[in-house]
This record gives C-alpha cells, sequence and structure tokens, in this order.
C-alpha cells in the first residue's frame, strides 16, 4: 500500500513541469541593481531542488530579476535522486534539521535570508522560520503551502484503485508510528473529526501549530518576519481543503464547515504569532486564480519577488 503512495504522488507532482517552463522565458521586466538578501527555496512534492523544469526555472528567474542575488534551492540528501525521495519519504523533523543545518554553513546565508516554498515546501520553509532563528529569515513566502495540514487525498491522476488504497492508507493509518515517521504526507494529516488523536500523534504539524505543547520560541521566532507572505490558489484540487493555505481548517468535529484562519484558535489564541503579525500589518494575502502551483509569471515577479525577495 505504500508503494501505491509512493506512485500516485508521483504521478500527480508530474503535472508541474509544463506551467514551469513558462518561466524560462526572457524576462523583459526592469530590472535594479541594489545589493541582496539572498533566497533560500524549498521545492514541493515531487520535484527536486534543481530540475530545470521547475526549481531550477525559479532560481534563475529571481537571478535575471534580482542580479547579484544569492539563492540556494534545498537539497537534502547527497544528490537530486535522494532529494526528490525525500518530498514522499523521511521524517520531516530530521529533514528540517538537515535543511537548517545545510543554510548555518553557508557563509552566503549568514546575516539572514528571504525564503520561499512551493506546496509542501511552503509548510516547511515555515519550520525554518520557527526551529532555526540562526541565521534568521527575514521575509517568507509560502506559495500553496498546506498550514493546517490536509484532509483529503492530494489531486490524484492515477488510477482508481491506487487512489483509493492511498486515502485509505492516510484515513485509516496516517497516526500509526510507522506511517507517521516515513510518510512525510501523513505529517501534516490534519484528521478533524479525530483532533485529539491528530494533536497527540501527529509528530510534525502539531508540534509547529504549537498544539501539543506550547513552545514560546517557536512563536517568537515567528514574530522577528518583516514580512509573510500567504499565496492561495482559488482553484486548488492539491490542498484540501485549499483554505488551509491561508491558516484556515475545518472546524473541529464538523466537515461541512471551515473557519477562516481569524477563527480557528491557532489565530484567537495567537499560538505562533499569527494575529499580532496581521495586527501590525506583517501578514499578506495573495489570491490566485488557478489550480495548485498555477501563478502566472508575471504574477510571481510582480507580487512575490519583486514586493517580498528585492
Amino acid at each position: 500500500m505504500l508503494l501505491y503512495l509512493f506512485a500516485a504522488f508521483a504521478i500527480c507532482a508530474a503535472k508541474k513541469e509544463a506551467h514551469f517552463k513558462n518561466l524560462l522565458k526572457t524576462n523583459n521586466l526592469t530590472r535594479v541593481e541594489v545589493s541582496r538578501v539572498p533566497v533560500v527555496l524549498w521545492h514541493g512534492m515531487g520535484d527536486s531542488c534543481c530540475n530545470p523544469l521547475s526549481m531550477g526555472s525559479v532560481k534563475k528567474l529571481i537571478e535575471e530579476r534580482l542580479p547579484g542575488v544569492y539563492v540556494k534551492s534545498l537539497m537534502l540528501g547527497g544528490n537530486v535522486a535522494t532529494d526528490m525521495e525525500h518530498g514522499f519519504i523521511g521524517n520531516m523533523n530530521d529533514l528540517v534539521l538537515e535543511a537548517c543545518a545545510k543554510i548555518r554553513l553557508d557563509p552566503q546565508l549568514q546575516g539572514g535570508y528571504h525564503a520561499m516554498g512551493f506546496s509542501q515546501g511552503g509548510l516547511f520553509v515555515r519550520a525554518l522560520a520557527e526551529r532555526c532563528p540562526d541565521p534568521p529569515v527575514k521575509n517568507l513566502v509560502s506559495i500553496g503551502g498546506p498550514h493546517q495540514g490536509i484532509y483529503g487525498f492530494p489531486y490524484c491522476i492515477g488510477p482508481t484503485a491506487i487512489c483509493d488504497s492511498v486515502r485509505h492508507l492516510l484515513e485509516y493509518g496516517a497516526y500509526t508510528a510507522f506511517v507517521q515517521n516515513h510518510v512525510v504526507q501523513a505529517q501534516y494529516w490534519h484528521d478533524p473529526l479525530n483532533n485529539e488523536e491528530y494533536k497527540s500523534r501527529n509528530i510534525f504539524l502539531s508540534d509547529l501549530n504549537n498544539e501539543k505543547v506550547v513552545n514560546p520560541e517557536y512563536k517568537a521566532n515567528m514574530l522577528k518576519l518583516k514580512q509573510f507572505l500567504l499565496v492561495i490558489f482559488s482553484r486548488d484540487e492539491m490542498v484540501v481543503p485549499r483554505e488551509s493555505t491561508w491558516f484556515g481548517f475545518y472546524k473541529p468535529g464538523d466537515l461541512h464547515t471551515i473557519l477562516p484562519m481569524n477563527q480557528t484558535s491557532l489565530y484567537l489564541e495567537d499560538r505562533i504569532g499569527l494575529r499580532k503579525l496581521h495586527e501590525s500589518g506583517r501578514l499578506h494575502f495573495l489570491e490566485v486564480d488557478g489550480n495548485h502551483l498555477q501563478i502566472p509569471r508575471d504574477t510571481l515577479v510582480k507580487e512575490v519577488i519583486d514586493k517580498y525577495l528585492a
């Protein structure tokens, strides 16, 4: 059944490549030569640090738009193949520690950096901001990141039998010790009908959102951010519910009601500093008309790169 999980996620991720090809087109927008804050990128599920049709093109676009900027696209493991594997298989607590170490050892990042993550990478760059304050994240950009988790299998193109098997695994086995420690997506699986089990047995997201024992350092580190941008896609079929990308989620025990961010306990209790960031004008929202990660090139440049990475 685990093999079905990995196979199905790989099929889903293949849709991204065609869109990212558009980012390879020459950028003819005005460029400004200034001293730059470096940028760290974290890719999404099924992708890798260096695919020239996806993250490689994003890296190139940022470098063209911001001449002289240092861009580090995170690679976890010893090679690109292992990096892609870690998008499906691994313990996210260990992988975040590895990413923190790579950043801390990079001499070009010692003064701090802007971080941008795509899809699940948007959630993981928030983990960097919360858990790895040295060097600090300055601006944080999440493009389609599932910050309140998912409850529903990501958009599945594979055969019905595979998709049904994967859904069964996540719905009935997501919180088993083996699945939690080995399946990345299970580590942000958030079952609103079994909220207490989620809080007690989820090994990653429930900790990151301060739903187990409140770690005041997480909130303090988030409040060091200068700007935090959340990008949602109006027709997102990958993140379920799509409102998770803006910190909204199902009302506990109710699959028919989705609470917006400012009605969730995470916001009202201000467990990770969202409310204070919002009230101080540092939390920003951008809605893009399209499916998951279908962000137009000009929107990425003008609304994201120019405003939050420059």
